[in-house]
């Protein structure tokens, strides 16, 4: 008999479906690793599963391990290191702990979760030794840190993210998406220790998002403020015009939805705070300003 845990799996990618958008051919790959993972099939001396997300920046390689982490865990288990801060050989110490008795920063994430997701971004930019901790995580699941402990990571998730190859994706303007993805993992496998690239269960390209997408996209990112402001006592709509506005000035062809964002929380944001400086009442629909090429509440 199926556990309702297990049975709520089969709305998995549909969820992921509705929170990413233009990456459509990775999803399934995506919930069938998760799905092994979630029912106990994948060896006990391994992590529950573990992915290279590989692409330029912005089109969804963090958001998707949100997406499912969430829905698998719920909040506050998706553990992020960024791996910018981990380029030199003393960065081990921080992360395991640099002499007897210190916790590291590992550690510090296994005592506020033994299960979840471990995501550590841009993993080129990572020194060598913290690269051999990543070959131990794979192989075993586990690592030992400086004060002697040893933590069991078999119930986690291991998400590394890339940018090797990414410009090239936006450069190959021509090129099948098939000829892109094979030139970039040809480029990570070429760029990353050949020992750990073979460990990862799934090396998934994440295409490049035109202006299609970027339009759902925000879409969904001004449904998430209006939804953010509402839980915060201001209940606001948006007018028709709201949406090309902020799509002309947050659409970035390289930088992907990122840009997107931030020009919704900015121009959203910039208006509520007028009218609350105003001391205005009742005004409920946001529109465009356009003498002061700006948003408004009325």
């Amino acid at each position: 008999m199926i556990s309702p845990d297990h049975s709520r799996l089969q709305e998995l990618e549909t969820h992921l479906r509705t929170r990413i958008r233009g990456q459509n051919h990775v999803l399934p790959r995506i919930v069938s690793l998760l799905k092994r993972g979630q029912l106990g099939l994948t060896k006990a001396n391994r992590p529950r599963g573990s992915f290279l997300f590989l692409g330029p920046t912005g089109v969804g390689k963090t958001e998707t391990t949100i997406a499912f982490t969430e829905f698998l865990f719920g909040e506050g288990k998706l553990f992020r290191f960024d791996m910018s801060e981990y380029q030199t050989q003393e960065s081990l110490g921080v992360l395991l702990g640099a002499k007897l008795g210190e916790r590291g920063t590992l550690a510090m994430v296994y005592d506020r979760s033994q299960l979840g997701t471990l995501l550590f971004d841009e993993i080129e930019k990572a020194h060598p030794r913290i690269l051999d901790v990543f070959l131990q995580i794979l192989d075993a699941a586990r690592v030992t840190m400086a004060n002697g402990q040893t933590l069991d990571l078999s119930r986690f998730y291991i998400v590394f993210t890339t940018n090797i190859g990414g410009a090239d994706l936006l450069n190959l303007q021509h090129s099948t998406f098939a000829t892109m993805e094979r030139h970039v993992l040809a480029r990570a496998q070429q760029a990353m220790r050949p020992e750990l690239f073979a460990r990862i269960t799934e090396k998934l390209v994440f295409n490049r998002l035109g202006y299609d997408y970027q339009l759902e996209i925000a879409q969904l990112l001004l449904n998430n403020e209006l939804k953010f402001l509402r839980e915060k006592g201001h209940a606001l709509q948006a007018s028709k015009s709201v949406l090309p506005f902020v799509v002309q000035r947050g659409f970035h062809p390289k930088l992907g939805a990122r840009p997107m964002r931030d020009t919704i929380e900015k121009l959203v944001g910039d208006a509520l705070a007028q009218r609350l400086l105003d001391a205005k009442d009742g005004g409920r629909w946001l529109k465009v300003d356009e003498s002061g090429n700006c948003l408004m509440i009325d």
